[in-house]
């Protein structure tokens, strides 16, 4: 065999392009990510112990952080969180059992806490608490009725209406069942199940009277139908699939979503790795958008609240490790990650 030796221009050359090859696509993908807007900008940190599986509601001007999981045991402690101030308060500690993987919704004047997972003991449950925020301290929440069916953990909550709504999860079974409460009666009545598949850890965005069940897995696989529920109609509406296009990639489970300005959002979650992928939903094209980033840890199992238009993303787990930063969403501006 012949070998033919390069000239030093040549060698000079060749190191050029190979050095230049990576350059260019670290270049290209760099651009890329310059081109989503949404900024997250972090705000003062959850007070109480980091965790996961944790729950969160809102009412007027607060929103409400507690239970879950630190990676040793479960938790009672709940948190308020005034916005305008970026400081978190103690409240009284949730009566029912230490619990993760509970479900939270509120009304104008009251916060509901119920179902979840004791880890310690392998029990789920289906007890339910009001938490009302005037009461004196010492005396803020009250049990109410059992949640009516099967004891779960993993399913989504909303409320429209001064009424509330839960479904879903896991109970040894992937569950799609739904149920809705009347706080006036302090009764709760089943409604028409989801459609499509049964599924836990899913997560739940509430845009102009319709709430939208997104994410989620079943059978350990994650689940891309999307459905809509209508409290006017009572029924649910099938959406475009998560991956109608080929460049979405928006099925995951663990996630949070929020909405706000008529748009909804999905981001953090997990489907086999943590994910920080951030996407904004119209309702009006039923289309997803990709934004920035979440820009703390990749993680799994947070919680998300929105309060006076401003959204915030807190807690959750990365790997063994829990957290507690909490970081807002600007979905309008550029990002930068050094505020």
């Amino acid at each position: 065999m012949n070998y033919f030796p390069l000239s030093a221009r040549s060698w000079t050359l060749a190191l050029i392009l190979l050095l230049g090859v990576p350059c260019t696509f670290s270049s290209c993908s760099d651009d890329e990510d310059d081109e989503l807007i949404g900024n997250w900008v972090r705000r003062s940190d959850f007070e109480g112990t980091p965790r996961s599986d944790a729950v969160s509601f809102v009412i007027g001007d607060f929103a409400y952080v507690g239970l879950g999981y630190d990676g040793d045991e479960d938790l009672r402690d709940f948190w308020r969180y005034d916005a305008r101030l970026d400081f978190w308060t103690r409240m009284d500690d949730f009566p029912g059992s230490a619990r993760r993987a509970a479900v939270a919704f509120s009304t104008d004047e009251r916060g509901y806490v119920g179902t979840g997972f004791d880890s310690d003991n392998d029990v789920e449950f289906r007890d339910f608490y009001a938490f009302d925020p005037a009461a004196a301290s010492g005396s803020q929440w009250s049990v109410i009725a059992d949640f009516p069916g099967s004891a779960r953990y993993n399913a989504v909550a909303f409320a429209e209406a001064d009424r509330g709504y839960v479904g879903s999860g896991y109970d040894g079974n992937w569950l799609k069942d739904f149920y809705a409460y009347d706080p006036a009666t302090d009764s709760w009545e089943q409604i028409v199940s989801i459609g499509g598949s049964k599924r836990e850890a899913a997560a739940v965005m509430s845009i102009d009277g319709r709430h939208y069940v997104v994410t989620g897995r079943n059978n350990n696989q994650n689940e891309f139908d999307a459905w809509a529920y209508d409290v006017t109609s009572a029924s649910w509406e099938q959406l475009n699939d998560l991956d109608e296009d080929d460049d979405y990639n928006i099925a995951r489970y663990g996630a949070v979503a929020f909405s706000m300005n008529g748009l909804g959002y999905v981001t953090t979650g997990t489907s086999g790795f943590n994910v920080s992928s951030t996407w904004e939903y119209s309702p009006a094209t039923d289309e997803w958008e990709e934004k920035s980033a979440f820009e703390g840890a990749a993680r799994r199992d947070a919680v998300s609240f929105v309060v006076n238009g401003r959204a915030y993303v807190t807690t959750g787990a990365s790997g063994s490790t829990r957290l507690d930063d909490l970081r807002e969403f600007l979905p309008d501006d550029e990002s930068d990650d050094d505020d």
